[in-house]
């Protein structure tokens, strides 16, 4: 652990930080902004899978949102991670992760973690490839959804990113 990572406070979202969130994923310039009201939603309603840093302040710096698939409930999809701009570099995004799958294998059984990443994105194909790394899983790709599958105009592909199996020590600090 940094002493960056170690000044930060890693819990569950709020409310109250979803104005914070949507600001982060906006200035990030890399993920798709989705609408102000979708981050207070997520906040409210997927805060079990999901978490943000905290700096020293108590303010918002970075987040992970996430849920469990209805489908395969041991498996937690991770939606979104950012960090603020002046925040990057400091291994922020990897204590998120790490943290979230921790409480999500802990709280509901986790065995597995899906993202998708779309091609050339390399600091998430880095995050999640040292992610599987340091939890000694595998990680397998593949296309989920292709481009000529987005209705609204040019969009890269999106390539599902599927790891596991967990073990339980994924739910112990790394």
């Amino acid at each position: 652990m940094t002493a960056a990572q170690a000044e930060l406070q890693i819990d569950r979202p709020a409310v109250a930080d979803g104005a914070a969130l949507w600001r982060i994923a906006r200035d990030s310039q890399a993920l798709d902004l989705n609408s102000s009201y979708s981050y207070l939603l997520w906040c409210r309603d997927f805060a079990g899978t999901s978490a943000v840093a905290r700096d020293e302040r108590g303010e918002p710096v970075g987040f992970v949102t996430g849920y469990l698939r209805p489908d395969r409930p041991r498996t937690l999809l991770v939606w979104q991670v950012a960090v603020d701009t002046a925040h990057r570099g400091r291994g922020i995004a990897a204590a998120l992760v790490d943290g979230l799958v921790a409480r999500a294998v802990a709280e509901h059984g986790v065995t597995g973690v899906e993202t998708t990443i779309t091609p050339g994105n390399t600091a998430s194909e880095r995050l999640f490839t040292s992610f599987a790394e340091r939890h000694g899983a595998r990680l397998e790709r593949e296309v989920l959804f292709g481009t000529e599958q987005f209705p609204d105009g040019p969009h890269d592909p999106e390539v599902l990113y599927r790891i596991g199996p967990l073990s339980p020590s994924a739910s112990q600090s790394h």
